[in-house]
């Protein structure tokens, strides 16, 4: 292999567009918030989103207006704890309390786990690919606003 080789290897390396990712497609996260923005409104409660990506890095972050300060830091660990724990995190609430079989679980990781509902792991074809998380409500809106925001986003894989 000569120099200009690899040359030719190293320019259609860099000219491959790096950003493009099939799932987790600018546009397609748009359009997932903007449905769950729809069920924010018409709950009447102002929301954080956080899409989050197999390799635990948030791939978009949005917090509505009227959103409280506190849903900015929550959504991404609801995000986190339900790709983590490979389950919504409503399910898994009950088994981290005092008495539950994962009792100290939630101290053991400094904070990271959250337990209660508005997360969702992703999954295609019985892989777990990213995950929601939603914060901002009642945990009830948070949950059915995280449902609709994953349905959305799922639909669009299509």
């Amino acid at each position: 292999m000569n120099e200009e080789h690899i040359g030719e290897i190293i320019k259609g390396i860099l000219a491959e567009d790096q950003s493009a990712d099939p799932v987790f497609d600018k546009k397609r996260m748009e359009d997932a918030i903007n449905d769950g923005i729809a069920k924010a409104n018409e709950l009447g409660v102002g929301v954080t989103f956080c899409f989050l990506d197999s390799g635990r890095v948030e791939r978009m972050l949005y917090h509505m207006p009227n959103a409280n300060l506190v849903s900015s830091e929550l959504a991404p660990k609801k995000a986190w704890s339900a790709f983590s724990m490979k389950m919504p995190t409503k399910d898994f609430s009950k088994d981290i309390q005092p008495g539950g079989p994962l009792y100290e679980m939630g101290t053991s990781l400094g904070g990271k786990l959250v337990s209660f509902p508005g997360g969702i792991p992703l999954k295609i074809n019985d892989k777990f690919i990213g995950a929601v998380g939603v914060s901002g409500g009642l945990v009830e809106e948070d949950e059915a606003i995280c449902e609709a925001t994953v349905a959305s986003f799922m639909k669009r894989l299509g």
